[in-house]
């Protein structure tokens, strides 16, 4: 890799920062952009790598929300913790307008769009958090609380537990019925 290939507006961020971090690479497969095949492809295990989703609230407008691999994000945790009633994900075709990231290549940082960022809490408790670095295939592996106070997350409960799935589903579901 070479320097200038990797100097992406967010990596350019973090060092304006100062903070320390690494790069990592891994090859782009178009047929599968997905944090899961990141984590396979970088030899790390899910739990560490997060990706980056962007969202709409019907109150506060946009905001990014950042999870590990293999993990959903639950909407409407995130609209509670954002402070809207509801919250939706955009659609694929405006990622680019919006971000200025395409589809495989979300940073939490260094993009056009600036808005409220939330992670997941349990990030806390891993010693690093990979997450994209503006490019296919170009990661940033560095603490999480460095990330936090590089952009001002809020870090709060966005997915259910991994082992807890269907628990979860069951109970957003009990909390829709009880509250219509």
């Amino acid at each position: 890799m070479t320097a200038k290939a990797s100097k992406t507006n967010a990596v350019r961020l973090l060092e304006s920062f100062g903070y320390l971090f690494d790069l990592l690479e891994a090859e782009v497969d178009e047929g599968d952009l997905s944090a899961e095949k990141a984590a396979i492809d970088l030899g790390l295990p899910e739990e560490a790598v997060y990706k980056t989703l962007v969202a709409k609230g019907d109150r506060t407008g946009y905001m990014k929300a950042m999870i590990p691999a293999g993990r959903v994000l639950d909407l409407k945790s995130l609209a509670d913790a954002s402070g809207n009633k509801k919250a939706a994900m955009i659609p694929v075709k405006d990622l680019m307008p919006v971000t200025g990231y395409v589809r495989g290549g979300c940073s939490p940082l260094g993009g056009k769009l600036r808005a409220p960022l939330f992670i997941l809490e349990e990030a806390l408790v891993q010693p690093f958090i990979v997450f994209n670095a503006g490019r296919r295939g170009l990661f940033v592996k560095m603490r999480p609380d460095d990330l936090i106070l590089a952009t001002g997350a809020v870090t709060c409960v966005i997915s259910p537990p991994a082992d807890y799935d269907s628990i979860w589903a069951a109970r957003r579901g009990a909390e829709r019925c009880e509250a219509a």
